[in-house]
């Protein structure tokens, strides 16, 4: 399908939503957006592409699927800031002979996604390019610069908790490699980690709210997450492995790979969960917010010392294991 029509076959399928919120004064159609701004605005801006950050050509994922994670991928920044969703734009650099209804199909999981999580798919663009690559730009709003949370700011003596469970999308990256088979139980809640992440929106502006005092999501992994939280504040994040919550199937699949389980919920990221630190007399109230939020709830997986910045894994014979998350290299 030439540029135009699919450009316009695309914004058919967003404009009615679009239109549906009063934010937006002139959407997908123009030159540029038009939105109604707030005091402070957040943006993060992340992209996506098959062959690195998902596999739509083996059939890992859906089309629909990678509309959802490109854009879950951008929310989740926007969670750890805890701001509430406002904006988001799409930018699809799509290979040669990929199919105009896949196209469309991807732009309705990102549109569901936005739906469910009160955004709004303002415009974007549409290029070639040689390999499957979605881009999002989300814009979040806040009121004041003191709702927004920020990586720095753990103090000494923060408990340090994390949102949901950890380890599904490692877990389910190796049944998806062949690497292991299906885990008896879990299976499901697994392949949705990779498939439909959930960026924990809610969760994040509860937790702004409560009053914590440095946020992050663990999409690199909660090893090297943490530690971008203890180097950005100056202290040390000291995490106890056997405390981490793992989801389903997640230490059937550890043990097929004879690795103990905390391994893939420390390690390889993309479960798109939580990771902050609030003053230890603020918990009752950091739990309580979460429940009030319908989330998952908390665990409390360390706490924050005075020392070389960074963050510790500790385990539990005791040892401190070197363990890394995503990082992209040239």
């Amino acid at each position: 399908m030439p540029e135009r029509a699919l450009i316009e076959a695309i914004a058919a399928e967003l404009q009615s939503a679009a239109s549906a919120h009063g934010r937006v004064v002139r959407g997908i159609g123009d030159d540029a957006a038009v939105v109604r701004a707030r005091p402070l605005s957040v943006t993060s801006v992340d992209a996506m592409i098959d062959g690195v950050h998902f596999r739509l050509r083996d059939g890992w994922v859906s089309a629909a699927d990678v509309g959802r994670r490109a854009l879950a991928g951008a929310l989740s920044d926007l969670a750890a800031m805890g701001v509430h969703a406002g904006e988001a734009y799409l930018v699809l650099g799509l290979p040669d002979g990929f199919a105009t209804q896949d196209a469309l199909e991807l732009v309705r999981g990102a549109s569901a996604l936005a739906a469910a999580s009160g955004t709004v798919i303002a415009g974007g663009d549409v290029v070639a390019a040689p390999a499957l690559t979605v881009s999002v730009t989300a814009v979040g709003w806040a009121e004041s610069e003191q709702e927004i949370v920020a990586r720095e700011g753990a103090q000494p003596a923060d408990a340090v908790g994390v949102t949901g469970r950890l380890g599904g999308a490692a877990a389910a990256l190796a049944v998806l490699e062949g690497r292991a088979a299906e885990p008896q139980t879990g299976r499901a809640a697994l392949l949705m980690r990779v498939r439909a992440p959930v960026p924990r929106l809610r969760e994040g502006a509860a937790l702004a709210t409560a009053g914590v005092h440095a946020m992050i999501d663990t999409s690199d992994g909660l090893a090297t997450d943490a530690a971008h939280v203890g180097r950005a504040s100056g202290v040390r994040l000291e995490i106890e492995l056997a405390q981490l919550p793992l989801e389903d199937g997640v230490a059937e699949v550890a043990a097929q790979l004879e690795l103990e389980p905390w391994r893939l919920a420390a390690g390889p990221g993309d479960d798109y969960e939580l990771c902050f630190t609030v003053a230890p007399a603020q918990r009752e109230r950091v739990e309580a917010a979460l429940a009030a939020a319908g989330g998952e709830g908390v665990t409390w997986i360390g706490e924050v010392a005075a020392g070389a910045p960074g963050a510790s894994m500790r385990a539990p014979d005791g040892s401190e294991p070197e363990l890394a998350g995503f990082e992209h290299s040239w």
